[in-house]
């Protein structure tokens, strides 16, 4: 059986603590862009220091991290024990969520957050929109929610589309998105309205009111830059900030 390496081992403690990129290269101090490049494979050996930071936060040994030490014995620190040994980070992932139908019963502690869909406007015209699915829904805890400072009302779905967020955000991942949280923070996951295609970016602020969207597989995917100018004639806006994302790996 071939041993694990770094790139494997990262990416399962990634997606078993629900942190993104953007959350954790705050918490160890390792660039964003170094972790998706680990996670893609594009830096075979990261230094040690990088390689301590990222195992001290996931309280693992660097030989654990490295595939050096088997991870059939790997105990990963639970989300309640991250919660308290670090505090809760901005972009947590956290919570369960299952697709209910109209039939189900919504338990009190728990609400249904609708997605957004794409609808073209008119037949042929290539022009579409982004509006809610009045029929699509999941659930989630209230406690979920609360912990993000999401107020239930502004909370939305999304379903990622094509590769452009690998490895973190596989096509068809579910992101959820605070509608009522618009203010860019440079490197936070954001919803666009790209006009009236759904989109979800690292979003950065540029000077005169512009905005540079990045994805995390910059390989096939460059940075894209626009003025407030391009934003306005591309009808570029921000949904919303996202708060929680379901990935797929």
């Amino acid at each position: 059986m071939q041993r694990p390496t770094i790139h494997t081992v990262l990416g399962h403690l990634i997606k078993s603590q629900g942190i993104t990129p953007t959350a954790l290269s705050r918490l160890t101090g390792v660039s964003q862009s170094t972790i998706s490049r680990i996670l893609n494979r594009k830096i075979e050996k990261p230094t040690d220091d990088q390689v301590s930071k990222l195992a001290d936060y996931f309280h693992i040994t660097t030989d654990q991290l490295r595939g050096r030490q088997s991870i059939d014995n790997l105990i990963l620190v639970s989300q309640e024990e991250h919660r308290a040994l670090h505090g809760e980070p901005e972009a947590v992932m956290d919570g369960p969520v299952d697709v209910w139908d109209d039939s189900t019963p919504l338990p009190d502690d728990e609400v249904l957050v609708p997605f957004l869909k794409e609808v073209e406007l008119a037949a042929g015209s290539g022009r579409a929109c982004v509006e809610v699915n009045s029929r699509r829904k999941l659930r989630f805890g209230k406690y979920t929610l609360k912990n993000q400072g999401v107020d239930p009302d502004n909370a939305r779905c999304v379903t990622i589309t094509g590769n452009s967020m690998e490895p973190v955000l596989r096509n068809g991942a579910t992101v959820g998105v605070d509608v009522g949280n618009t203010r860019i923070v440079d490197g936070d996951l954001y919803a666009i309205n790209h006009y009236g295609q759904l989109r979800v970016k690292q979003a950065y602020r540029l000077p005169g009111g512009g905005i540079r969207l990045r994805s995390f597989n910059r390989d096939e995917h460059p940075d894209e830059e626009y003025t407030a100018q391009d934003m306005q004639d591309q009808e570029i806006s921000v949904i919303g900030r996202v708060f929680w994302g379901a990935m797929f790996f």
